[in-house]
Formats: structure tokens, sequence, C-alpha cells
């Protein structure tokens, strides 16, 4: 009961759709139409991500200032083979990054030295896993489907990161970062006042960057959820169309958006019957393989590491898809 609490009142804030529903009705909108549903959903879920994402940014972005480049270097430096990619992964769900903004870190590993395939696991696991992800899926679809997914989303981190070390692809990154080299110098001694202003530069930096697409995430679900009938979601996405994890992947690859943005989409899709695994591939592949965030990888690597981990990330997603929907009856 008290767990029920938590998810449903905390995190979800089913009281915040309760007292929005009840203001819009004061208006004269019937929130039972579509039009008034829509409505609802899209004021709810905005207010609602809002504020988990303040608070979450402000607590994982505390607890990265503990962990700045120099020091996350020396610790990855510290650690070897497979278990060095897990420590990699690891401390990719503690930065608040997109795929694009991790790929500035993911440099700066490789041109400090680390193996290529210990920075890989760190750009694969830090848009896909991070801590304000498990707390918003939790607050939607439960506890067992989010560290699910986090479990999942570092088994393919650690993966994909062994595979590129294994096939002995340092090769391929571009020459001016292998040679680029670097200082080793001691992380500076901040105080706690500064670790609190840098959290709340953060909330401030992430909000404004994120917010144009919670709104685009959060339109696309009220339309989804109100308006696309239950039967063209279900033959498209749905337990009868074998392929719908493949679709999900695919049309999700060249998207962009923050986690934040898309998990509103996937609300709307499993509410009309889509399956779990297929909706949450979709979120793993708009976070994860976004178009622009290829785009500045290229610059980084050659195209042939490039193409490997399209193709890593891509096969990793559908497969965790698809034991998502091997799942789905013990994980709902």
């Amino acid at each position: 009961m008290i767990w029920n609490f938590i998810q449903n009142q905390i995190l979800g804030m089913k009281w915040l759709n309760a007292l929005i529903g009840s203001l819009l009705q004061k208006t004269g909108l019937d929130t039972a139409s579509r039009m008034g549903g829509s409505v609802q959903f899209f004021f709810y879920d905005v207010i609602k991500i809002t504020i988990l994402l303040c608070t979450l940014i402000f607590l994982i972005s505390y607890i990265q200032s503990y962990f700045p480049p120099e020091r996350s270097k020396k610790i990855l430096g510290r650690f070897h083979g497979i278990f060095a990619n897990c420590i990699a992964a690891l401390l990719g769900t503690v930065t608040p990054f997109c795929s694009c903004s991790s790929i500035p870190l993911f440099i700066g590993f490789t041109s400090a030295g680390l193996p290529v395939g210990v920075t890989f696991s760190f750009l694969i696991s830090s848009p896909m896993v991070d801590l304000g992800s498990l707390v918003l899926l939790m607050s939607i679809f439960g506890v067992k489907v989010a560290v699910t997914y986090v479990i999942f989303g570092l088994i393919v981190a650690v993966i994909g990161g062994t595979l590129i070390e294994k096939l002995r692809m340092e090769r391929y990154v571009e020459d001016f970062i292998r040679n680029a080299g670097t200082v080793s110098i001691d992380s500076p001694e901040i105080t706690q006042r500064d670790r609190l202003v840098y959290a709340k530069d953060q909330v401030v930096s992430t909000f404004k960057k994120v917010f144009p697409y919670i709104l685009v995430g959060v339109g696309i679900g009220a339309v989804i959820h109100n308006w696309i009938p239950e039967s063209v979601v279900e033959t498209v996405l749905g337990g009868n169309n074998p392929f719908g994890v493949i679709l999900a992947t695919l049309i999700g690859v060249p998207m962009y958006a923050d986690i934040f943005g898309t998990i509103p989409i996937a609300e709307a899709l499993l509410y009309k019957g889509a399956q779990l695994g297929t909706v949450l591939a979709f979120m793993m592949a708009v976070t994860t393989l976004s178009l622009p965030s290829l785009i500045m990888l290229r610059k980084a690597v050659k195209p042939k590491l490039l193409a490997l981990f399209i193709v890593i990330c891509t096969i990793g997603i559908i497969l965790a898809g698809y034991a998502f929907n091997l799942l789905q009856a013990f994980l709902l």
C-alpha cells in the first residue's frame, strides 16, 4: 500500500490529474470528450514531467559534481576487461545527458587513452539509461518495468562496448582524437555551495534544452491517447504484428528527443494496445541513435566504426524489445 501510494500519488501525481480535470470542467470543458481529454492529458503530463525533470536533474547534477571528467577518467582507468565496460556503463547512468551531450565526454575519454570499447559502453549507456529515466518510468509503468529497462540498457551498453573492444576498432577512431593526448591534473575541490549552484545551473540549462521536446512529445501523446483508434495501434504495434519491435526501432532511430519527451508517447501507445517491448524499443532508439548525434559522432570516428556502433545498438535494442514482450505479462 505504501509503495502504491508513492508510485501513484508522489511519482505518478494522480492527484494532479484529478485536480486539472476538475479545473477544466469548471471552465465548461468536457474532459470525457476527445478534445477535453487531450487538453487534460497535455496539461497533466507537461506539469508532471516538468516537476520530476527539475527535481531529478538537480539531484543527479549534485551527484555528478563529485564525478568531473578528470575524476571519471581516473576511475575508469583503474579497471580492465569487461569489468571496465560495466563501470563505464554504470557511470553513464549518473550523467543526465542526451546522446548529443554525451559525445564530448566520449571524445575526452578516448583522447585520454581509455580503451575505445569502454568509452563506447559509456556512450551507449549515458543517453539510454539514467536515474531520471528510472524514476519517470517508475511513475508511469511501475518499478518492475523501470528496473528491467535499466538492466536491459546496461546489458546492451556492456555487450556493445565489449564487442567493439574485441574487434580492435581503435584504428577507426579519427587520428586527431587518438593523437590528442591529455594533461593529467587533479580536479579542484569545490564547496557545497558550488555544488548546489552547479546543480541549479544544470536544471536551468537542461530545462531550456529539453522543454520544447516535452511539449512536442506530450502533444503527440495527447493525439495518440484520444484521437488514434486502438485498432490502428494494435494492428501496427500490437502482438499480432511480429515485426512491431523492428518497425518501432527503425522509426525511432532518425528522430531526436530526450527521454523526457518520448515517455508520454510511449505511455499513450501502451494505453492504446501497443506491446510493452515495442514502445520501450522505440524509446531506446530515439534516445540512443538520434540522427544529430550520429552526425556529431562521425566527426570523431570513421565510417566503419560508426556503422558497427549503429548495427550493435539497433540489434541490441530490437532484442531487448522482444525480451520485454516475452516478459510483458510478468512486468505489467
